[in-house]
């Protein structure tokens, strides 16, 4: 049974402890607090899939009731519920963790949900089949290695969004991602695979969940929270 229980510095405690660059330690964490990430997170201010999907829908044109979507990293399925709100109706999920899968399944939203660790497993997905690909919140050190963009595109069919959001976490390991990525986003560009749609900064991603300690108590309100990014590519026609 979930543990409601949880406190903003509970949540935490449990996420510095498996503050890691592996993915293999982050899919043991996904695992252990599945069926407690909705409330945990939400008590960070984890605004990174309103962003991402308000953006998307700030950006995407004509009818959605058809539209194919591919939900990358989908957890428990917070992205699909929110696009759900807005027309969508067909979503394929992908996450490492079974745990997450299984919690979102539980939505009712998704045809198909598929079990991948990207970077060491292929995304388990057809080339050139989908509308519209998300990847909210998986773009950084310990979660999807920079690779994993140019599989996003190619999962896109031609004409088709790319839409995913990245959290400037603090520390060497992020920053280093943080530019390989960009690297990576105009390198795909210069080779004519997608073209940009549009970018949002936020100030407000979610709270730091590394800060800890009596200070923190100091800190104006914004200080307490990362700053990220979402962005929106479309993919070339061929």
């Amino acid at each position: 049974m979930a543990d409601c229980s949880r406190t903003l510095d509970d949540v935490k405690t449990v996420l510095r402890a498996f503050k890691d660059t592996d993915p293999r330690q982050t899919k043991k964490l996904y695992d252990s607090i599945a069926e407690t990430y909705d409330q945990d997170f939400d008590k960070l201010n984890y605004r990174a899939p309103q962003l991402a999907v308000d953006f998307l829908d700030a950006n995407f044109p004509g009818a959605r009731e058809e539209v194919q979507v591919l939900d990358v990293a989908c957890g428990s399925g917070l992205v699909g519920k929110l696009m759900a709100e807005l027309g969508f109706r067909h979503f394929v999920g992908v996450d490492c963790s079974q745990g997450m899968l299984d919690q979102a399944a539980k939505t009712g939203l998704y045809q198909d949900l598929r079990l991948a660790l990207l970077g060491s497993d292929p995304l388990p997905a057809q080339t050139g089949v989908f509308d519209v690909v998300m990847l909210v919140g998986g773009l950084g050190a310990g979660f999807a290695p920079v690779s994993v963009v140019r599989e996003l595109c190619h999962a896109a069919k031609p004409g088709g969004l790319v839409c995913m959001t990245r959290g400037d976490h603090r520390g060497s390991p992020s920053e280093h991602y943080g530019k390989d990525l960009q690297r990576e986003l105009q390198l795909m560009e210069d080779e004519g695979l997608w073209r940009p749609a549009g970018h949002k900064r936020t100030l407000r991603y979610m709270q730091d969940p590394y800060l800890s300690g009596e200070g923190v108590r100091d800190l104006l309100p914004e200080e307490r929270f990362l700053s990220g990014t979402v962005y929106l590519f479309q993919k070339s026609i061929e």
